[in-house]
């Protein structure tokens, strides 16, 4: 095979993807992408290329919207096919398997039968995003709320596919809604008469919706079906979990359901790994921060910290750190609560205290597998900090996290937890601080000069005030003025002569002192970069920032 010849694949990797083909049915193609051998871009060209068709980039056409009238939407997913354009009797149009026969067919009855199929290539994932940008909802959440309340059927001819109960699709809607925006959780969250919707995005909560309360009770049992939990348990704390495909790729969501005076409240955790797993250069950090990373990651043994408070991107940066260092020559376990993302080539273990299966048991159990490098989901006691000094020192790389607001108050909760300082200086390699902050909307920030108090906490001259730059909305951010979020970080490497003032018992001041001529630059110095910058507004970082210190 072709793949192999030119080292795409391997053959193992080609025998275990022809015996998964013989069990499943499905094309080779698929299999390989499915099993994680093969990426779908790579399948598109490899595909092109044998077949001698075009390939084409779906992100700079923009297809025939009467074409897409007459190609129903559930149709074109499910052939993984997008119409372009009708030029005379030709149809040009995308697909992901130009082989796939029974494909073809299917598409030929949506047009007279003198029309002639000239498929070009493009990945399965472009195809399933094309379509959700192209072709929309199938209809809008108020018809979904108005077919509930009355219950009149519409004709499935007319919608153009087969029927699907109104509630299957108002969840439906809500979820795929809630991944084009950038959610990462949906608040369902019952009141007195109404049911309000709530997104976050970037940190922030957005009502979006308000429902009726007549039609909460179907839609929590439509998603606690889906997440695989008891219905008829509406007074226990229940969580659960689930995927659908959206959008040309997997997103998995996870569901905590809580009791309370007006009925269950519901989150739903939106984990969308396109946008969630994202190289290390990709996540927002300084240079100066990157540069003292990759040293510490360096280090053959030892424990890296990365500390914040709840939601600021902790086990994100160290899931990227781990796919950095990533190899068919490593063995990196992990322990986590729970496991957020599934990383090829890594040992993954989901912790169950109730089962006995803690973090500090965890650690024991994967120091007998071999490891050499070790991730710890949390430090939250004496004993894991224990054994996770306990791997540092028999040679190990570990990464962990921990609560507290700084980096250098990682050596304080440390000791807290029953550490020797002098133990923890030999085998701290370093400490991450971090809080994540929304970046300014490119298309509608507003600039101004900034105040005196500004001025203040930017460590700028009142006499020669810098710009500053404020949000204002505008239809590419959807009216918020901000555009995703960014990191902003501390980095303290532990030098030589950092760990002699931390073996001798230094307070923070002193180590403050050493660490700053060393280079260190703290999280207030790197916002106000970023500020000056024109990437954050100051308002937000003082939001995410204690920026006191500098006035």
């Amino acid at each position: 095979m072709r793949l192999v010849e030119t080292g795409v694949i391997t053959r193992d990797q080609l025998r275990i993807a022809l015996y998964e083909q013989k069990q499943s049915g499905q094309m080779l193609g698929s299999v390989l992408v499915k099993l994680g051998f093969l990426d779908e871009t790579v399948l598109a060209a490899v595909l092109a290329a044998r077949t001698g068709l075009e390939p084409v980039d779906l992100k700079r056409i923009a297809p025939d919207p009467s074409l897409l009238r007459r190609l129903p939407k559930a149709e074109a997913m499910r052939c993984g096919a997008l119409p372009l354009n009708l030029d005379g009797n030709t149809l040009s149009l995308a697909m992901a398997d130009p082989y796939d026969i029974v494909a073809m067919d299917l598409i030929r009855r949506h047009f007279p039968r003198n029309v002639e199929l000239a498929p070009r290539v493009a990945a399965r994932t472009d195809i399933e995003e094309a379509i959700e940008r192209h072709y929309g909802s199938a209809a809008l959440l108020d018809d979904v709320l108005a077919e509930i309340e009355t219950g009149e059927r519409p004709s499935a001819a007319a919608a153009g596919e087969e029927y699907r109960h109104p509630v299957v699709r108002l969840v439906d809607m809500l979820l795929t809604d809630a991944v084009k925006r950038r959610v990462s959780d949906i608040h369902l969250e019952p009141e007195n008469g109404f049911v309000r919707v709530r997104y976050r995005i970037d940190g922030r909560l957005h009502q979006v919706r308000a429902l009726h309360f007549a039609h909460w009770p179907s839609l929590s049992h439509r998603l606690k079906i889906m997440a695989g939990m008891n219905i008829a348990d509406k007074r226990s704390i229940q969580d659960g979990r689930f995927q659908m495909r959206i959008g040309g790729g997997d997103v998995d969501f996870r569901v905590a359901v809580m009791p309370t005076v007006w009925g269950e409240n519901m989150v739903v955790r939106v984990l969308d790994h396109r946008r969630s797993l994202l190289p290390l250069s990709g996540l927002g950090f300084s240079d100066s921060c990157l540069s003292a990373l990759r040293l510490m990651m360096e280090r053959p043994h030892g424990i890296i910290l990365v500390t914040g408070p709840t939601g600021s991107g902790k086990t994100t940066t160290l899931y990227s750190i781990l796919r950095r260092l990533s190899a068919e020559d490593v063995n990196i376990a992990t322990l986590e609560e729970p496991v957020e993302y599934q990383l090829e080539l890594i040992r993954q273990t989901a912790v169950h205290e109730a089962q006995g299966l803690t973090f500090a048991a965890g650690v024991r159990g994967v120091l007998r597998m071999d490891p050499d490098i070790i991730f710890i989901g949390e430090v939250r006691d004496g004993e894991t900090a224990q054994m996770a000094l306990r791997a540092a020192m028999t040679g190990h790389q570990v990464y962990s996290t921990l609560h507290c607001n700084d980096a250098l108050s990682a050596l304080p909760r440390l000791a807290d937890l029953g550490l020797n300082p002098r133990v923890v200086a030999v085998n701290l390699t370093g400490v991450i601080a971090q809080r994540l902050v929304r970046k300014l909307c490119p298309h509608c920030k507003t600039r101004r000069p900034a105040t005196q108090e500004e001025c203040l906490l930017l460590g700028a001259e009142a006499s020669a005030p810098p710009f500053v730059f404020d949000p204002r909305g505008c239809e590419a951010c959807g009216m918020t003025g901000t555009i995703g979020r960014t990191v902003i970080a501390e980095t303290l490497r532990v030098t030589p002569a950092l760990e002699d003032m931390i073996s001798s018992g230094l307070g923070g001041a002193a180590l403050l002192r050493q660490a700053s001529a060393e280079g260190f630059r703290s999280m207030q110095e790197d916002g106000a970069a970023r500020v000056l910058a024109g990437e954050i507004s100051l308002s937000d970082l003082r939001r995410a920032v204690d920026m006191t210190r500098r006035i």
